[in-house]
């Protein structure tokens, strides 16, 4: 089966289990096709958001950066390579190693995001690294409930300008994000954490998705 077809079969998943979820299931393909095209041609996405919103980028990085449902071992050639290196204990770390999707959770970095606050405007740090990690064909994914965060909007902003692609991830109406945003994810709820209970399942999804079209069982 192609990864196309399993990608389907998980957001028709996704509804089944989440019914509501119903209006955003073509923005859900289109943010998948856009992350799967990002990774299929070597690029990496940066993750960003405030407060819950932070956490779920945090949270998704983590499904990305190493097995999610799936072991994905790594190639076994760099598994030689990686015994060959250390006789001793190369087999150990090789077979614990998993393969994972490129993935930067921008708030992570407490020193640089401390640093800039202190040194310039602290509204737009997640632009700052946008600019300085961002390149043409990478995506900036920022998640906003309201749509409206002012450091997620300056990110779009210059990731737009830098060649970066974008996908917000929100509710109610879209805000300013689904303006700038080449897809915006809106979930069908108004308050904060009614959004951002749908938007678990749906990044959820996004990673089984990606780990299908991208690893075998």
């Amino acid at each position: 089966m192609d990864s196309e077809r399993r990608a389907e079969q998980q957001l028709d998943r996704l509804m089944e289990r989440y019914p509501v979820l119903a209006p955003a299931r073509g923005q859900i393909w289109d943010a998948y096709l856009l992350m799967e095209r990002c990774y299929r041609n070597g690029g990496k996405i940066l993750f960003f958001g405030n407060g819950g919103s932070c956490a779920d980028a945090e949270h998704i990085v983590g499904e990305l950066m190493k097995g999610f449902c799936k072991k994905r071992p790594i190639t076994e050639d760099l598994f030689r390579k990686i015994t060959a290196l250390d006789p001793e204990k190369g087999e150990r770390l090789a077979r614990n190693l998993q393969m994972g999707l490129p993935a930067i959770s921008l708030a992570s970095e407490t020193a640089l995001c401390t640093a800039y606050a202190n040194d310039q405007d602290p509204e737009m740090i997640y632009a700052q690294q946008v600019l300085s990690y961002g390149k043409p064909g990478d995506v900036a994914f920022g998640i906003s409930t309201s749509g409206n965060s002012t450091n997620v909007l300056h990110a779009f902003t210059v990731a737009r300008a830098c060649g970066l692609s974008s996908i917000a991830l929100t509710g109610r109406d879209g805000g300013e994000s689904a303006k700038r945003a080449d897809v915006a994810i809106i979930v069908p709820e108004q308050e904060t954490y009614k959004i951002q209970e749908l938007h678990l399942p749906v990044y959820h999804a996004l990673c089984l998705m990606l780990e299908d079209a991208f690893f075998e069982a």
